[in-house]
């Protein structure tokens, strides 16, 4: 082999080892774009769109702390238990989570809302206050009682239902529909199964629901709207109606009352055959108050509430926001008792009135 041989070669293998080497070479691809969490703004605040869907979620609640004293001013007894006879302690935390999109027959919505409570040390365990799906202006699930919530609760007052209205403690499962108009008219029509509240029995027994109707106006002025329910198991009707006025930017004031047809005092006192849709004592009751924001942070309410038979119920409180979504509200309550419900809490405790306070912290988020 001559020097040029020798060269030429020595040549082709320098260009042939760059090719091998680039052969083998490890291919990096690139990143794959990250997609972050999307504001989802067409329901309101605190919606976001679940990632790779078109679907927004909210999840939010509370965490309460409440602590008690003085009198039970629903019966006049003690306000504790297990031996705390002056006070007791209530912490309960609630988790909502609230899923919304958009479809063909309208927005499609589902909503669970847990509860978990521990009183005075007991562990209540947890409970679904809400669980339901809604489409179009249909829902199916449970629920609060639509007697209770369709007009709205009887003011910003932690013990509003001394004299029971219907409250949002009180859920069933439900079949409803929901007419919205555009000038804010709305109508709702449902049929309910009941549930066992407080001892007592209200659930149905064939296939004959509770039946509700209900409609109400809302402005800028306020709302006025009345709800009836007929009680399958009782054959009976409860009516409220209610008017809601804002009297200025900083004053409201509402005004409800209620009647149930057949009323039985016996089944009052036995706590028997009650009727679902009417609570109070006697064929009617009536409920008022009003709420004025005295500052940026604090807004006074107050409450008063009647019942056929003679019971009377004030309430008056302070709802201080110490920090946005951090909340301090002392209430004080007074009831002088009437009817049957006089008679037990005097048989019982030897008092025909109570007072008593409450404090409840709370933190939304």
């Amino acid at each position: 082999m001559d020097i040029r041989t020798l060269l030429l070669a020595s040549v082709g293998a320098i260009l042939v080892i760059p090719a091998v080497g680039a052969a083998d070479a490890v291919v990096v691809a690139e990143p794959e774009p990250v997609e972050y969490v999307r504001v989802c703004d067409a329901y309101g605040a605190g919606f976001f769109y679940i990632p790779g869907t078109e679907t927004c979620l909210k999840v939010g609640g509370y965490l309460r702390f409440e602590l008690a004293g003085g009198d039970n001013v629903y019966t006049g007894g003690p306000v504790g238990a297990d031996g705390n006879d002056t006070w007791y302690a209530r912490t309960r935390a609630e988790i909502r989570f609230d899923a919304r999109a958009e479809t063909e027959l309208g927005t499609l919505r589902s909503m669970i809302d847990t509860r978990f409570q521990n009183t005075n040390g007991s562990d209540a365990g947890a409970i679904l206050h809400q669980g339901f799906i809604e489409l179009g202006g249909f829902q199916i699930g449970v629920n609060d009682v639509i007697f209770g919530s369709w007009l709205g609760y009887a003011g910003n007052i932690i013990r509003d239902d001394v004299i029971q209205y219907g409250s949002d403690s009180i859920s069933s499962n439900q079949i409803s529909y929901t007419f919205k108009g555009g000038n804010g008219f709305s109508a709702i029509i449902a049929a309910e199964q009941g549930e066992e509240f407080n001892g007592y029995n209200y659930v149905i027994d064939d296939y004959m629901p509770h039946i509700l109707a209900g409609a109400k106006l809302q402005q800028d002025w306020g709302q006025i709207g009345a709800v009836i329910g007929y009680d399958s198991v009782q054959e009976a009707i409860g009516v409220k109606a209610r008017l809601d006025v804002k009297l200025a930017d900083a004053v409201s004031a509402w005004v409800m009352g209620g009647y149930q047809s057949d009323y039985d005092s016996n089944s009052f006192i036995t706590n028997q055959n009650r009727n679902w849709y009417g609570l109070w004592e006697g064929a009617w009751a009536a409920w008022g108050g009003f709420a004025v924001k005295v500052t940026e942070k604090a807004t006074i309410n107050a409450q008063a509430a009647y019942e056929e038979q003679g019971t009377w119920a004030l309430a008056l409180n302070v709802n201080y926001e110490i920090t946005p979504g951090f909340i301090v509200r002392p209430e004080i309550n007074y009831t002088k008792f009437g009817g049957a419900r006089k008679e037990q809490a005097e048989s019982e405790f030897g008092a025909d009135d109570a007072i008593g306070g409450i404090v409840r912290f709370q933190r939304n988020f």
